[in-house]
């Protein structure tokens, strides 16, 4: 039987405070789960430093960091990104970032989110690191901006449009990353049915995103996602760990 690579959590809020009193418990059930490595991301310059402090102590966690895009600041952006430059090599992506025109809805503001997306994306280019995107109700504007900038390393998580909006991504050969609440989205299953099994990763976005929205969310419910996507296409849960797992490690560079 051929071995199967490791399950690797694409995106997770590991800093997040609702973890603060059993982060180490989360994280032994998320190994004991089969999860081998969690990209950890962040929403603001607190969430990247704690995000390298956390690296340090689990080695499960590789750090990322970024400007969640409802921050319309270019002042914040400025900082993060030159945090970005002095830790570039400790960190494994630039996110998460990008566009949201669910919770931005003035023109001004979304120029504003475009000028910080594309500085970031054009920095995970001159850094040779992937970009973890946000695109909430911003899927068709996020996919042509990082296609006309040339963003080559792009995995798209939670991605809430249509698969004619995602095809320019699948063309680009961008990733989308597949959480538990697939379960109970039927726009994720029909996200699902149409993307390719080599263009899918799996995250959880812990402490959000879960089979049960009650529920906080946590990495070892990363094999809820892994049988839905199995259900979904029709083929074995070992197939679909073996895409993601391996998918994973290309746009990760992760080696074992």
């Amino acid at each position: 039987m051929a071995v199967l690579p490791p399950l690797i959590d694409t995106h997770a809020h590991i800093c997040d405070d609702s973890f603060n009193d059993d982060r180490a418990q989360v994280l032994a059930r998320a190994e004991a789960a089969g999860v081998a490595a969690i990209i950890a991301v962040g929403e603001d310059l607190p969430d990247a430093e704690k995000n390298l402090a956390l690296a340090r102590q689990y080695p499960i966690l590789r750090p990322a960091a970024g400007l969640y895009p409802t921050f319309l600041d270019p002042t914040a952006a400025d900082e993060m990104a030159s945090f970005i430059r002095r830790h570039r090599d400790r960190l494994w992506a630039v996110g998460e970032v990008g566009l949201d025109f669910w919770a931005v809805k003035q023109e001004k503001d979304r120029a504003v989110q475009r000028e910080i997306f594309a500085r970031f994306i054009d920095l995970a280019s001159v850094l040779d690191l992937p970009l973890n995107v946000h695109s909430r109700s911003a899927g068709r504007h996020a996919v042509q901006m990082l296609v006309e900038r040339g963003a080559a390393r792009v995995q798209l998580h939670a991605f809430d449009g249509k698969f004619s909006t995602a095809r320019p991504a699948v063309e680009a050969g961008y990733y989308f990353s597949i959480p538990p609440s697939v379960v109970r989205s039927r726009q994720k299953q029909k996200l699902v049915y149409h993307l390719p099994l080599e263009r899918l990763l799996v995250e959880t976005d812990s402490p959000v995103l879960g089979a049960d929205r009650s529920v906080r969310n946590e990495p070892a419910n990363l094999p809820l996602a892994i049988g839905a996507i199995a259900e979904i296409k029709q083929v074995s849960k070992e197939a679909v760990r073996a895409a993601v797992g391996l998918n994973a490690q290309d746009l990760y560079r992760l080696t074992w």
